[in-house]
């Protein structure tokens, strides 16, 4: 991602371009914690809102989706994006696994708690607390980008909980936060995360798909991005202060490194590892893949998909999907 400066926003436009997929109170489904749903595919924005529901707990309304029966697989999005970027292999994989995917505190629609902190350690714990709500106690991890740290604490922290694991691009623990990053933080120290990098993106979508949007620096194919993906992804955060300055926190929360001091126990893991990485990512390093497959204590392999960005789940769903089954001995 690049920055873009900006040098005046009409106030009207900003609110009518931020607000497209903020939801009320009042419309949220509650909770079920007996299992996840059936129903048609989760692909659109229309579908994917039907399908949200919300779980009140100490770490505030968590937002997610339920998908499937059986053994559960939990997905956990990118930095700033939300559940909706796994709507497409959630419905490859739902006839095999009951597929959760939550939003992370401070992004997408999940509401934290006030002064709750977003840190990916915090996110791990949300998630704990969640798949206890939801009555599972196992799962399939899948991860992108920094929900691949969060994976990475929740495999090490609660290893008797994790049956497999599918890292796709993502942080590292001598790459976290990468140096692609770091213009990010500066932002964020100032406040200004939000209303530089996102804001801009919001009320103008061809620049979102260029290459210094966030579609054109981040996914692989930005030109067949629609419009209601950016809306979707952003338009929760950029709605309100507060959401911006959450925005910011969910940024600081990746600096000072995360993943310092996982390396010892990613060697000792027994957990079942595949890696799936994209080569067009310029954020993560081309060598963070091998880095993982040497430390590992029981990888399963790197696959490299040539071109690919660092979103590429989103735009990959089938190969994800082909290497999850893989994973889970269904193929």
């Amino acid at each position: 991602m690049h920055r873009r400066q900006f040098l005046s926003l009409a106030a009207g436009t900003l609110a009518a371009g931020a607000l497209v997929a903020c939801v009320p109170r009042g419309a949220r489904k509650a909770i079920a914690a007996s299992g996840g749903s059936g129903g048609g595919s989760l692909d659109g924005v229309a579908a994917f809102n039907a399908a949200r529901r919300y779980a009140s707990n100490r770490f505030g309304e968590i937002a997610y989706v339920d998908r499937g029966s059986g053994p559960a697989a939990l997905f956990l999005h990118g930095f700033p994006l939300n559940s909706y970027q796994w709507r497409g292999a959630i419905d490859r994989l739902s006839p095999y696994r009951r597929c959760v995917a939550a939003d992370s505190m401070g992004l997408g629609y999940t509401r934290p708690a006030p002064g709750q902190g977003v840190t990916p350690a915090d996110q791990m714990q949300m998630l704990t607390t969640l798949l206890d709500q939801l009555n599972i106690g196992t799962v399939d991890l899948i991860a992108n980008d920094s929900g691949g740290a969060v994976a990475q604490l929740f495999m090490t922290t609660h290893p008797e909980r994790v049956r497999t694991v599918l890292l796709t691009n993502c942080d590292v623990e001598p790459d976290s936060p990468p140096p692609a990053v770091l213009p990010v933080l500066e932002a964020a120290r100032r406040g200004k995360f939000a209303d530089e990098w996102l804001v801009p993106n919001v009320l103008d979508k061809n620049f979102a798909r260029s290459p210094k949007g966030l579609g054109g620096s981040t996914f692989t194919y930005p030109a067949r991005m629609a419009d209601e993906t950016f809306d979707m992804y952003l338009g929760p955060i950029v709605a309100t202060p507060q959401r911006k300055a959450l925005a910011d926190a969910y940024a600081l929360g990746l600096d000072p490194n995360p993943l310092a001091g996982v390396e010892a126990k990613l060697k000792q893991s027994t957990i079942p590892t595949r890696i799936l990485w994209g080569t067009g990512d310029t954020i993560f390093k081309g060598s963070d893949p091998d880095y993982l497959d040497k430390t590992l204590g029981n990888s399963k392999g790197v696959r490299r998909i040539e071109g690919a960005n660092l979103f590429f789940p989103e735009e990959f769903p089938d190969v994800v999907a082909e290497e999850a089954k893989k994973l889970w001995g269904i193929a």
